[in-house]
């Protein structure tokens, strides 16, 4: 069944929340809607097929501020080959993976379709919940209630930086999860897992009970394993795009995941 049916898409809190109550960590992969150019969809169903909890899936987009080199450069290969936000979600409703999905995108491209129009084309696509990292919790109330109208999960980024008395703010109104920034600058892989993941894991999980999920910087199935000893699951972008960039193959790709998923299950 494809993803433009006619159903609500399902709640990625709720989904989230029950698989980690199974004692499970979780795994949320990230793909650029558009890039493999051609065949990119098989990335959402073969990530879904290889133990994948949710997608995240970025919208390209001319002026990524938080991503670093190997998505901008993906990105960029998406924009010159046609991709835009109405041909990735066309694209994302044809799917047929049964996990929740998370549209990762910059304010930009809300804020010009208009926040309730955008709001109801995610859902129409399929998606659950979006990040829109560059809107700050004191600014997002428009967006927000447009996307609450829609059903649709507003995640919220917390950075290691952020002093303690507004990382409770933060997560009272994240919806889906919360996304702990594993370090300070923009996504990319790192050869070792920084101190700020766990720190920051730890702090978030001292004040909520939603879960909380850490991206940035998580670059390998060893530094997944070890962030997801305090935290509730990974987010893993870069390191994915990397191979598919360096000429690696869909099944590369999947092949990865797999080897995230199954160090996960080790913790």
């Amino acid at each position: 069944m494809s993803r433009n049916d006619g159903s609500s898409p399902v709640s990625l809190e709720a989904h989230l929340r029950a698989r980690r109550a199974e004692g499970r960590k979780l795994l949320l992969p990230y793909v650029t809607g558009g890039y493999p150019v051609g065949d990119w969809p098989r990335l959402i169903e073969g990530f879904a097929s290889v133990g994948a909890d949710a997608l995240e899936i970025g919208i390209p987009f001319s002026d990524p501020v938080m991503d670093g080199p190997t998505i901008q450069e993906a990105s960029t290969l998406a924009l010159e080959a046609g991709s835009n936000p109405i041909s990735v979600l066309d694209e994302v409703s044809k799917t047929e993976a049964d996990v929740p999905l998370v549209a990762m995108t910059y304010y930009n491209i809300c804020f010009r379709m208009g926040h309730r129009r955008f709001a109801a084309s995610l859902r129409e696509s399929g998606f659950s919940a979006a990040i829109l990292p560059d809107l700050p919790l004191e600014e997002a109330g428009p967006w927000t209630e447009a996307a609450d109208g829609e059903g649709i999960e507003t995640v919220l980024l917390a950075a290691p930086t952020a002093p303690d008395e507004r990382l409770p703010r933060i997560a009272a109104r994240s919806r889906g999860f919360v996304y702990g920034v594993g370090l300070v600058g923009i996504t990319g892989e790192r050869a070792e897992l920084a101190a700020s993941a766990i720190e920051i894991a730890r702090r978030l999980k001292g004040i909520t009970d939603r879960p909380v999920i850490i991206g940035v910087g998580v670059s390998s199935p060893e530094q997944a394993a070890e962030v997801a000893q305090v935290a509730d699951g990974v987010v893993v972008a870069s390191a994915i795009i990397r191979r598919l960039l360096d000429g690696g193959s869909i099944d590369d790709a999947v092949g990865f995941v797999a080897e995230l998923r199954a160090a996960l299950d080790g913790v």
